[in-house]
Order: C-alpha cells, then sequence, then structure tokens
C-alpha cells in the first residue's frame, strides 16, 4: 500500500513546527519516529493533508536533571531510556520496561513523545507515565501548559492535546526512598503487543507498612488504567500473601476491562492481570526493602 498524498514540511526549530502546526491544526500530524504514523498512512487508516517531520528540531531531543525531577524532550528515541545512567537512577521502573517496547529497531527510532501522543492502550509508555506521575508539556504558538498524565490519556489513541499542540517535554519526579518498582507483561513473543503487562510501585514507611502504591496496566482497557482502589487498599498495611492475593483478585475481577483479541480472551487476560500483580507486588516490595537510603 501506498500513502494518500500529502505536502511535507521539515522545520529545524519548535518554533517553525509550531507555526505549521497553528496553520494547519488538525489536518496536520506530526513525524517523530514515524514507527506507527508510517504503517497506518500506507493503510491509509490515517490520510493527513500535512505532515510535519520534527526529527530535525534537534532542541526537543535531551535527558536532563533538574531539582528533583526528571526533563526528557518529547523527541529523545527511545533506546535512551535504556542506557541513560539518570534514568536508570532516578526512574528505574521507565529503565527497566524499556526494554520491553517492542524490537531494538523500532527504539532507535520511535521517541518518547510519539509513543505517548499515539496513546495505543497496549503500549507501554502511557503505562509509565500515570504510574510514575508525569507531568507532559504541550506548546502552542500563543505559549504552553503543562498536563498531568492522569489528565492527558483520554480515551483509546486519543489525548487531551489541542489541534494546534506539539507535546514538547516530558517531566518525571525522582523515585522516592524506600520505593520499589516492578514491570511485567506477557506477549506472545519478544517484541510483539503484551496481552497483558503492569507496572507497579509501593512506598513503606519506617515501621515496613505500604505508605502508597500505584498499579497500571497496558491492554486492559482503552487507556492506561490505574487500578486506583487496589492501590488503596494496599496503604497503611504489611504486604503479606493474603493481602496481595486479594489485591490481584481486585484488580484483575473489579478493575480492567480488558477487550481480548485474536491472541486471547478477556477472562485469560484476567487471570494473567491477577498473576502479574502478585508476582509486580512481590518484587516491588523486595525492593523497597532494598531501597532505604
Amino acid at each position: 500500500m501506498k500513502p494518500a498524498p500529502f505536502e511535507y514540511h521539515s522545520p529545524t526549530s519548535l518554533e517553525q513546527a509550531l507555526e505549521i502546526k497553528a496553520q494547519y491544526g488538525d489536518d496536520a500530524k506530526l513525524l517523530a519516529g514515524g514507527q506507527s504514523l508510517v504503517p497506518a498512512m500506507n493503510f491509509r487508516i490515517v490520510q493527513p493533508g500535512m505532515l510535519i517531520d520534527l526529527n530535525r528540531v534537534n532542541e526537543l531531543s535531551y535527558i536532563h536533571e533538574e531539582k528533583n525531577t526528571l526533563r526528557i524532550g518529547a523527541m529523545t528515541r527511545e533506546r535512551h531510556l535504556e542506557f541513560d545512567s539518570s534514568i536508570a537512577k532516578r526512574t528505574p521502573l521507565l529503565h527497566e520496561a524499556a526494554p520491553f517496547i517492542a524490537h531494538p529497531q523500532i527504539r532507535n527510532r520511535g521517541t518518547i513523545g510519539g509513543s505517548i501522543v499515539n496513546a495505543d492502550p497496549a503500549a507501554e509508555l502511557p503505562v509509565l507515565m500515570l504510574a510514575l506521575d508525569a507531568r507532559l508539556k504541550a506548546q502552542n504558538k500563543s505559549g504552553e501548559r503543562w498536563i498531568k498524565a492522569e489528565d492527558f490519556f483520554v480515551g483509546m489513541f486519543t489525548t487531551a492535546l489541542e489541534p494546534d499542540e506539539i507535546l514538547v517535554e516530558i517531566e518525571l519526579p525522582f523515585m522516592r526512598p524506600r520505593t520499589g518498582w516492578s514491570f511485567m507483561e506477557i506477549a506472545p513473543r519478544a517484541g510483539d503487543y503484551a496481552l497483558m503487562g503492569v507496572a507497579a510501585l509501593v512506598t513503606l514507611n519506617e515501621n515496613g507498612r505500604c505508605d502508597s502504591a500505584k498499579l497500571v496496566y497496558l491492554n486492559a482497557g482503552d487507556g492506561p488504567v490505574d487500578a486506583k482502589e487496589t492501590a488503596k487498599s494496599l496503604e497503611g498495611n504489611l504486604l503479606g500473601d493474603a493481602l496481595i492475593e486479594s489485591a490481584a483478585v481486585t484488580a484483575g475481577e473489579k478493575e480492567i476491562n480488558p477487550f481480548g483479541n485474536v491472541h486471547t480472551s478477556p477472562e485469560f487476560q484476567r487471570h494473567l492481570a491477577k498473576v502479574l500483580t502478585k508476582n509486580a507486588l512481590k518484587q516491588s516490595m523486595r525492593r523497597a526493602e532494598e531501597n532505604k537510603q
């Protein structure tokens, strides 16, 4: 298949890109890594009248620490999440999950901003943004605004970005002391879309009880699914086997809404969610006990 005809612009600055986006709005699609957009265009699922190629906008590619946060440019390649020392030290959950994103060849081209804006319910990065309490900076010709990850993803392949806005930066808080993490997913083959996955964070207080927890699932609904009720049930408690088992049941039966697909049924996805929840919580708890600095 060939894409439908379109105009093409390759700006060299964010200012130029914002000018073009303001002019064309929804009719203009942004080309970042192109790992999702280009196949969709070839199958004519998406037929933009204008393509704005951001690959020459070098100012949007960076990872640096600022106060107690990591700042990541939207055009940063996914492969850098695997190898950057700041990511490994400050947000180890993101570092651990990065190799699960598709295949190395795709991570070499795919960008963190492109995956987030695509908002695929089966993608890892939207789930990680929610789990890590990310803030996302959107910009247009008139100014900028920050959007919390919980408000950014509004449905399947849909975000809170306005037609004239571009996602330019991701802000992640440093992981808290006494916090453990885990990312687990099950896929038919390495690099394939996961049948089910979960990102978990557990922070313990000085007495070894759960101070706070986070459980966010992929391919479990029409976007990343934040299991708030399950996480709340863990707070203030020692995470023993019985409580973890109960949490897994609550998440798997009440909080996710998997659709199933040609590879699996919703019932099996719920089973996988329960198994992954138990394993991820146990791993997170062990790491939290080790991470007491």
